[in-house]
């Protein structure tokens, strides 16, 4: 019986304290808090205004390298590096194709730690030379290595896509 009576006489006394202030009073707490609302909305807009710009850039970076043609010669070692035996692309057949790709996703994924996004444009310059290789003797590839391809070819795109990202995260946290 004592502690309902408790929490009735706690829950009057909360509803006295909000008595004695007047409007005004509350009004004015009501004010100070909305600002410091705001200043936290506009230092938080800042802060994504800034890294806005900073993907801006970027980006603009990115699309300027992509435009910029690749080396035939610097293509040409790279492809030799990543392929090995397999370096001549087009002449691959449906019974070649499948450890090409294996031994390219294996150098790949031996050396992109250490890789420039200019790497990353020269390797994705193979994977696409391998991908078109892949489209043209397709209906000859048995199935269970097409499925292995596929998975490889997806590998691949993550492998590059988590390197966008992560050059995007830097680029966005660097200071100006």
């Amino acid at each position: 019986m004592k502690i309902p009576v408790l929490f009735a006489w706690l829950g009057a006394a909360s509803l006295c304290t909000a008595c004695d202030s007047t409007p005004r009073e509350r009004q004015a707490v009501v004010d100070q808090e909305a600002r410091k609302l705001d200043t936290l909305a506009d230092k938080a807009a800042a802060k994504l205004r800034i890294a806005g710009r900073r993907a801006a850039r970027f980006d603009s970076a990115s699309r300027a390298r992509s435009r910029q043609p690749l080396d035939p010669a610097a293509e040409m070692a790279l492809t030799s590096e990543l392929l090995g035996t397999y370096t001549a692309v087009e002449q691959l057949t449906p019974a070649t194709i499948e450890p090409a790709f294996v031994q390219f996703m294996q150098q790949v994924r031996a050396r992109r730690k250490a890789w420039t996004q200019r790497d990353w444009d020269y390797a994705t310059a193979i994977s696409r030379r391998l991908n078109a290789q892949f489209r043209a003797i397709r209906l000859d590839i048995r199935g269970r290595d097409e499925l292995h391809i596929r998975a490889l070819q997806t590998e691949f795109t993550a492998l590059e896509t988590s390197r966008d990202v992560k050059d995007l995260g830097q680029a966005v946290k660097q200071q100006p």
